[in-house]
């Protein structure tokens, strides 16, 4: 089976879903924020603090090129990785795009006042979330299938992108 690949804002429940949907599936989960952070041995708000948002994305670019030469696994993206068009690309090529979604006031709840959301630690977080909702949805919505996951459970999610891959895997 071709990767699966988990995009979608912070919040919209990558990680939780993502381990469900590979136990599920009996696939491999990836988090590639965690193999981020195991590679560089330090968080990723010490990065982004350290070194910056475009060293983070360089090191992402490159995690991604590691495990998208794998098979059969789901890959929990962070909400960021859709910035850049050749990572889009990658998991286009390489397995099948799947955004989860929620509203605003949802991914406030869920993230809350999270130290570990380093883009979110400003005055305003509500603003800032409704900024960066807008400028990446046009780089989501090029997934393959889309969640919105604001009023759903986990299992329900995990139903619904099951149904979708096996539209695709009967389609072929």
């Amino acid at each position: 089976m071709k990767t699966i690949y988990l995009v979608g804002f912070m919040g919209t429940g990558k990680t939780s879903v993502g381990k469900a949907l590979a136990a599920q599936k009996g696939l491999s989960f990836v988090d590639l924020d965690t193999r981020i952070e195991i590679r560089e041995k330090r968080p990723i708000k010490t990065i982004f603090s350290q070194e910056g948002e475009a060293y983070f994305r360089a090191i992402e670019r490159a995690a991604l090129e590691d495990v998208a030469i794998q098979q059969d696994q789901v890959v929990s993206c962070g909400g960021g990785i859709v910035l850049a068009p050749e990572n889009i690309r990658t998991m286009k090529q390489h397995g099948v795009m799947i955004c989860l979604a929620a509203s605003v006031d949802c991914i406030l709840k869920r993230t809350g006042t999270s130290a570990d959301r380093p883009l979110l630690q400003v005055a305003a977080p509500r603003a800032q979330i409704e900024k960066m909702l807008a400028q990446r949805q046009p780089l989501y919505a090029q997934a393959d299938y889309t969640v919105d996951t604001t009023r759903l459970s986990i299992p329900a999610i995990v139903a619904q992108i099951d149904a979708f891959l096996k539209t695709l895997s009967t389609a072929s």
